[in-house]
């Protein structure tokens, strides 16, 4: 049990604050929609609820793939992350459609919902709520990339530096998006509902919300089926390449490859050296090497074998400008 709360202590702490404030949300939606019958509260207790459980299941699964090698599972348990989140996707999946089909039916049979107030006020308090957290993600994303940029300009950012944050972060963030947006769109669709006769708005708020939660699924979907297979950081592959290059005992880089384990990285290397070095200085060049290469952020693992040197230059360093056309 001890072990388990240590393990516990490394997950990811944006997810852990999301999994905690949207379930205070959900409740406080929950208790709402069942006072007021409002379908667009519905939709984003559902919202809600389905971005607690699925946070919830990104925490524990970030922490336990911090977990140490084993003999049985040599290579850790880095990409359980990306296990546990396609397990998570399903339950926002089915919280999508639930929401879809509410609108749907709203929108069919329209009924005018009561509350107006607590309704607005309720969705308001959520989406500073939601919002902070997703500001908090926002931040984890900088730090996840070693950017040191602070205030208003974290915003902007944070989008650009998305695809190279951890997958735990990369979920929270794009889920309170997704829950900030919702609950505004709410608040409009309950505005227009109330001092309007068109009150169809908030079935077509519910259904819109549900297909933003749909996209989510997809993303998060197609991003950790490709964790889960092994997927190759090709940025960091040329990073490596130069580096090892820049050895004045390195004749050439033969290869590189870098396999994304969750948030750890593990590098594969082969290079050629002189044929005429012995074991030793063989030894000294891989230890020199290894010691450049784990210095790079995320990298736990490096693996480096050793071939002479035929003469042929395979590995040339890439033109800034050739690599952005490409």
């Amino acid at each position: 049990m001890g072990r388990l709360f240590k393990l516990l202590k490394n997950g990811n702490k944006s997810a852990f604050l999301a999994a905690i404030v949207n379930t205070i949300i959900a409740i406080i939606k929950g208790g709402t929609y069942i006072y007021t019958g409002n379908v667009a509260m519905f939709a984003e207790t559902m919202h809600s609820l389905g971005d607690a459980a699925n946070q919830f299941f990104v925490f524990i699964g970030s922490a336990l793939s911090k977990r140490g090698a084993t003999n049985r599972f040599p290579n850790g348990f880095g990409r359980l992350v990306h296990l546990v989140l396609l397990g998570a996707v399903i339950i926002v999946g089915i919280m999508s459609f639930e929401t879809i089909k509410e609108g749907f039916s709203h929108i069919f049979h329209p009924t005018e919902s009561t509350g107006f107030v607590i309704n607005v006020a309720v969705l308001c308090a959520a989406v500073v709520l939601e919002g902070f957290v997703l500001f908090k993600a926002m931040r984890e994303i900088m730090h996840d990339v070693g950017d040191t940029t602070s205030g208003f300009a974290v915003f902007f950012k944070s989008f650009g530096h998305l695809p190279k944050a951890k997958p735990a972060t990369k979920l929270v963030f794009m889920e309170d998006l997704v829950a900030t947006a919702g609950g505004i769109l709410a608040i409009v669709a309950i505005v227009i509902s109330h001092f309007t006769p068109f009150h169809q708005a908030e079935g077509i708020a519910s259904i819109i919300i549900g297909l933003m939660m749909f996209f989510v699924v997809g993303k998060v979907f197609l991003d950790n089926a490709a964790g889960v297979l092994g997927e190759a950081d090709e940025e960091m592959e040329d990073k490596i390449g130069e580096l090892v290059l820049r050895d004045p005992e390195v004749k050439d880089v033969v290869e590189v490859v870098v396999i994304k384990e969750g948030e750890e990285l593990h590098v594969e290397l082969e290079v050629e050296v002189d044929p005429a070095l012995t074991v030793a200085q063989a030894d000294d060049i891989k230890d020199r090497l290894e010691e450049k290469i784990l210095q790079e952020k995320g990298v736990t693992d490096v693996t480096i074998e050793f071939d002479e040197d035929d003469g042929v230059q395979r590995w040339e360093k890439q033109n800034p400008t050739e690599k952005s056309e490409e």
